[in-house]
């Protein structure tokens, strides 16, 4: 059992290319074309075209769906196409769907994407407005009728008792923003390029839901991400240094809930996570004083800090005294505070352009980072090296 034993998926294939659309709040074009845009880019980036690809990755939530891409991308005969459940929770995970399909030989390239509209189009954060019938959807009528309506207010939950455990104040939730808005107003993709922010802009921020304060709550961010993954070794005769999955996992804790999961023992802390980063630790052979960069996803602040006490970089708690303090590079790009909304897309080719030696907020040396994907859902993470 992977949840007991290490798993033998880790350096059997790598990321070799990134492409992206630009990130706006309002795209003027359809979301396929977001699409097919960041998936020709990433392509062009391997230096791969349409016909070597076999296989397509992406979530569920996306509205173009794997065939349709590829159609429309140029793309010819797939021996392997997939689509990984709960939101941003399948970012990391569609990398690990690519990477066994490669490692057991269905298919040689794939490419994993997420395209939306979440600006002009649907918005996430104006909460559940229709929803059909579903078993998972149940857990929401113990929350909806009294007034739990939006990610923010799901989180809220769980911040406010993270802060009465530990004797913080919401301060500690601004470490994360004003880390990821530094970094953000150097990078020139990013929405708040040149924006940097200050803890009193943050706590001068109007309320969203106490103890969330808007600098808390990511963007709503039109765009496209792909990436294209291979196996390893044909990975070396490409355009661009190869970048290892090192290890790849997927998590769903006890009790487990869609943002929900408010009848655990403890909401302190993200059990998904923690699945996670067993997994990611038994396989990869590292600990946390391994890992150069990392990149946490960041939709709101205070599950930063639960995962990096998850991860074991600091005791429950301490997390934001270890942000605060710079102990470990995080969220290079600005995060999905400060450069996009890409359902943690964006952040895994941060990951890749740091290990390559090309991020604007560059970690000199930089040869292993940590990436992870959405919390308060069943999620997903990997570790990423150099090759060699």
């Amino acid at each position: 059992m992977s949840l007991r034993n290490r798993d033998t998926l880790g350096g059997r294939a790598a990321i070799v290319g990134i492409g992206a659309t630009e990130f706006s709040k309002d795209s003027g074009r359809s979301e396929l074309k977001l699409a097919v845009e960041a998936v020709r880019t990433a392509l062009d980036d391997a230096g791969l075209t349409p016909g070597d690809v076999d296989g397509m990755v992406t979530f569920t939530m996306d509205t173009s769906p794997e065939i349709t891409v590829a159609q429309a991308a140029g793309i010819g005969e797939l021996s392997f196409f997939s689509r990984v459940h709960y939101g941003g929770g399948a970012a990391c995970a569609t990398v690990q769907q690519a990477a066994m399909a490669i490692a057991s030989g269905v298919a040689e390239v794939v490419v994993c994407y997420r395209a939306f509209n979440e600006r002009s189009g649907r918005r996430f954060g104006s909460g559940v407005e229709h929803r059909e019938p579903s078993a998972e959807g149940t857990a929401l009528g113990w929350s909806l009728p009294f007034g739990l309506l939006t990610p923010a207010s799901w989180v809220a939950m769980a911040a406010q008792r993270y802060l009465h455990t530990f004797g913080l104040t919401p301060e500690a939730f601004g470490h994360v923003a004003v880390m990821d808005r530094r970094h953000a107003a150097r990078n020139p993709a990013a929405y708040f390029y040149g924006k940097p922010i200050t803890l009193d802009d943050h706590a001068a921020s109007r309320w969203i839901v106490e103890p969330l304060r808007l600098l808390d709550c990511c963007q709503e961010t039109d765009g496209g991400q792909a990436i294209v993954v291979t196996s390893v070794e044909r990975a070396r005769d490409l355009r661009r240094s190869p970048v290892v999955v090192t290890a790849a996992a997927q998590g769903a804790g006890r009790a487990q809930e869609q943002m929900t999961s408010f009848y655990r023992d403890d909401l302190t802390g993200l059990p998904e996570m923690g699945v996670v980063a067993r997994q990611l630790w038994r396989t990869s052979g590292l600990r946390p004083d391994d890992i150069d960069v990392g990149i946490l996803y960041d939709h709101f602040t205070p599950f930063v800090l639960m995962q990096l006490e998850e991860f074991g970089f600091c005791k429950p708690g301490e997390a934001a005294d270890f942000v605060a303090a710079g102990a470990l590079p995080l969220n290079t790009h600005g995060g999905q505070l400060g450069e996009a909304y890409l359902h943690g897309m964006n952040g895994i080719a941060e990951a890749v352009r740091q290990l390559r030696g090309s991020s604007v907020n560059q970690i000199p040396g930089a040869s292993r980072a940590l990436v992870t994907a959405g919390t308060g859902v069943p999620t997903s993470g990997l570790v990423l090296g150099t090759d060699g």
